[in-house]
């Protein structure tokens, strides 16, 4: 996910995405502990799209 993308998208949208990726984030974690992920980088990916997110929603704030 590109934050040219996310850009685009309205405030309502980003807080969507944003609960959307807090879950993944929880889902993936959960696999780890039980030894099913099989890609660890998932999360590292699912944490930077959390911060893109995040940045979105501060700049469109200001």
């Amino acid at each position: 996910m590109k934050y040219i993308d996310l850009n685009e998208k309205s405030a309502s949208e980003l807080l969507e995405l944003l609960k959307e990726k807090k879950v993944l984030l929880f889902t993936i974690k959960q696999k780890l502990k039980t030894m099913q992920l099989t890609n660890p980088n998932e999360i590292r990916e699912v944490r930077r799209d959390i911060a893109r997110i995040n940045t979105a929603i501060s700049a469109q704030n200001k």
